[in-house]
């Protein structure tokens, strides 16, 4: 009889908070699920993503970490050109070699982007918002970068994962760490290379964010970093 009782008033709970436009977001170790929705309880994006966190990807620590300010004003979109991967442990497993290679092979402090997004529809931190990459040469510490894991010159992200890219954008718009209106670009876009791929550049030039001015993208100044406990 108690557990009924106990059981009745949390649906009741659930009820009453569901009709004044409040949502509950299961949070497990393994993964973060995050909703953005208007407070009139209609969907804002419609988006859930589930975010990796380093420890639970197996991350090595960095050599050094150096912060940029944000809201950063430029996101870059790559691709690893490496390895796809559809499952959570290809993923992670996919994580430590692209970290390794950036660290011993690069040289580089750690990974270099601030995020990747697998096929599995998951998304992998990197240095994270407020981290300074090196993803694009002379753009680092004034932008984000967004890389899917795997070769999109042909063909491009399954669905899943472009769906966690767009989520991503809301998510860094609305907690302030990327400005409204921010430019989008490839990394093609400001130095010599193919990435993200032809096929993946082409769905991104045709985004409302992408920068179609032609003319070359001018680098903002960088804005002084901000700990989260002094805001």
């Amino acid at each position: 009889m108690c557990v009924c009782v106990v059981v009745f008033s949390l649906l009741k709970l659930q009820i009453v908070m569901m009709k004044h436009g409040f949502y509950f977001t299961s949070l497990t170790k393994r993964k973060r699920k995050l909703s953005l929705r208007v407070e009139n309880s209609q969907p804002l994006t419609n988006f859930d993503v589930t975010i990796v966190t380093r420890n639970e990807w197996g991350a090595r620590p960095s050599k050094e970490i150096n912060y940029m300010g944000t809201p950063v004003s430029v996101v870059f979109i790559h691709h690893t050109s490496m390895n796809e991967c559809h499952t959570q442990d290809q993923c992670m497993e996919e994580m430590k070699k692209i970290q390794n290679f950036h660290m011993d092979d690069r040289g580089w402090d750690d990974i270099a982007y601030n995020y990747l997004i697998g096929e599995d529809g998951r998304v992998y931190e990197g240095r994270a918002w407020d981290r300074i990459g090196a993803h694009t040469l002379k753009w680092n510490d004034v932008a984000v970068a967004f890389s899917f894991m795997g070769n999109y010159c042909s063909k491009l992200p399954n669905d899943k994962a472009l769906h966690a890219l767009k989520a991503m954008l809301a998510l860094g718009v609305k907690n302030g760490k990327i400005t409204p209106d921010y430019k989008l670009y490839g990394h093609r876009n400001v130095g010599e290379t193919e990435c993200p791929g032809d096929k993946l550049h082409e769905l991104i030039s045709s985004w409302s964010h992408f920068d179609n001015s032609n003319s070359t993208p001018v680098k903002p100044e960088p804005k002084p970093y901000i700990s989260e406990d002094k805001q």
